[in-house]
């Protein structure tokens, strides 16, 4: 973990031991012998969602029954899966992976052959989305034995391991994935039903009784406030994928029974930029809106004591040594700022005669009327009257809420992509990460990606807020669940007994 992710994990545990000292954990599981009882927020399609593009729901249940190379333990860390050992050549330029001797769900072993076909599948699936592009740096798949698979790649990615482990890169032979769980649906289809594997179906070794040892899963999509009423009735163990959409929902329940958990997370969360007309046509006025806003006050209202705001797309310790103050404005107060902004704003009026307005798409929950409260009071010192749509309702700005991958400036700069079409963008900025890829020296290409972050942050086409929120219900006597900084939790974990 970089020290910004170090940072925020330490700053979010402290804040929340005394924000929630006052909710008590539960005695027990919300049923004593059934499955897990989890919940994800969110639609409830989007639980089953296939192909590349999936939900954080689909994300959990993905990882649990498509195993990928390696996997993600509960702590964020990279573990073993269809491999059980890897190697990494002194140059760093490749990866090679001894995979455990087992089979498919119909008894066919797995061969390093296969895995090559569908590693390179896989890749090609995911040409066009941001994970793809962070993927770029493979530029060959090769099965050297029957167990063994080597990834080459153009030049040193630290985190390639962690990218491997998305649930993404879940792999499934004629539809059937590798577990290490398996999946059966409720007749209405609303819950899936996971059971873990017997242990020699996941490359360990046979085990009497294993079954007294773990319990299942019960998976179900609901929204916020389905989520929290139920976990506040004790129905469920866990609810996962809060938002700060959501969070004061929170306060809204008798949470009495159970306590929230934060992830210290890393990520995108701000306005990308969806039009450059009229006000928005030029990048100082673009700046204007982003140094008017007061970002400790903008989430005050939340309660979210020690989270961290942010003026830069990427944040400054990712690059190693900062390499920028944390503060984009340091040398200005917020009185200095919001003049600079109403007079760029105040000399547009005055050449175009037309009202300064610009439509700001938010979430529709009370996260995002928190927001919009802000924004709007921050925005008319200015001169600029704010208007409210929804998400992908023809917003000029709109908000962008996603949680990293890997912890690279890299990252970063792809979910700005010309490719990914969210936003504005810069042809410019995209050369110069591509042009890294193929650099085998750190300094070199840190040089680069520092280069391509100052090409997109002159031209405004991203207005950061700070990392973004995750957070979740968790019954107290519910073991293998652990805040991370991916937002990820993995299901076999929770299987594990409580107790």
């Amino acid at each position: 973990m970089s020290v910004f992710g170090a940072r925020l994990e330490s700053v979010f545990r402290a804040c929340f031991a005394s924000i929630f000292a006052f909710l008590l954990f539960a005695c027990g599981p919300a049923t004593d012998n059934g499955p897990v009882d989890i919940a994800v927020i969110g639609g409830e399609d989007s639980l089953f969602a296939s192909g590349v593009r999936l939900s954080p729901g689909a994300q959990h249940l993905r990882a649990a029954s498509h195993e990928g190379l390696v996997a993600l333990d509960q702590s964020g860390q990279v573990v073993p899966a269809i491999a059980e050992r890897w190697i990494v050549t002194d140059d760093a330029m490749s990866y090679i992976f001894r995979l455990r001797n087992s089979s498919w769900p119909d008894e066919e072993p797995i061969t390093a052959a296969q895995i090559r076909l569908l590693l390179q599948e896989k890749i090609r699936q995911l040409e066009g989305t941001s994970l793809g592009l962070d993927l770029a740096k493979v530029v060959e798949v090769r099965a050297m034995t029957g167990r063994v698979i080597e990834l080459r790649l153009s030049g040193p990615m630290p985190e390639f391991l962690r990218l491997l482990a998305q649930p993404e890169m879940g792999l499934a032979l004629r539809g059937d994935g590798i577990g290490p769980m398996a999946v059966e649906l409720e007749e209405d289809r609303s819950i899936a039903l996971l059971s873990m594997l017997p242990p020699e179906n996941r490359g360990l070794p046979a085990r009497e009784g294993w079954q007294e040892l773990i319990r299942d899963v019960a998976l179900q999509n609901l929204s916020a406030r389905q989520a929290i009423d139920a976990f506040a009735r004790g129905e469920l163990d866990l609810l996962l994928n809060g938002s700060i959409d959501d969070f004061p929902m929170i306060e809204l329940g008798p949470l009495s029974r159970g306590a929230v958990q934060v992830d210290p997370a890393l990520g995108l969360f701000g306005l990308i930029v969806r039009s450059e007309a009229g006000l928005l046509a030029a990048p100082e006025r673009r700046e204007g809106l982003s140094m008017a806003i007061d970002r400790e006050a903008l989430i005050q209202p939340f309660g979210l004591g020690g989270w961290v705001s942010a003026t830069w797309i990427v944040p400054a310790d990712l690059f190693g040594p900062p390499a920028y103050p944390d503060n984009r404005w340091s040398s200005l107060t917020f009185e200095d700022r919001q003049r600079i902004a109403s007079q760029r704003i105040a000399a547009w009026t005055a050449q175009s005669g037309d009202e300064p307005v610009v439509r700001v798409g938010l979430p529709k929950g009370p996260g995002g009327d928190l927001l919009f409260t802000s924004l709007a009071r921050d925005w008319q010192a200015i001169g600029v009257r704010a208007e409210r749509v929804g998400l992908g309702e023809g917003g000029d700005l709109e908000l962008r809420d996603r949680l990293a991958r890997y912890s690279s400036p890299r990252w970063f700069l792809n979910q700005l992509n010309c490719t990914i079409e969210i936003g504005l963008c810069s042809e410019e900025a995209d050369a110069l990460v591509r042009e890294s890829l193929a650099l085998r020296d750190p300094a070199a290409k840190q040089a680069l990606l520092f280069e391509a972050h100052q090409v997109l942050t002159e031209a405004e086409v991203f207005i950061p807020f700070g990392v973004p929120v995750r957070w979740s219900l968790v019954r107290g006597s519910l073991d293998g669940y652990q805040a991370n900084p991916w937002g990820l939790h993995p299901l076999p974990a929770l299987a594990e007994p409580t107790t």
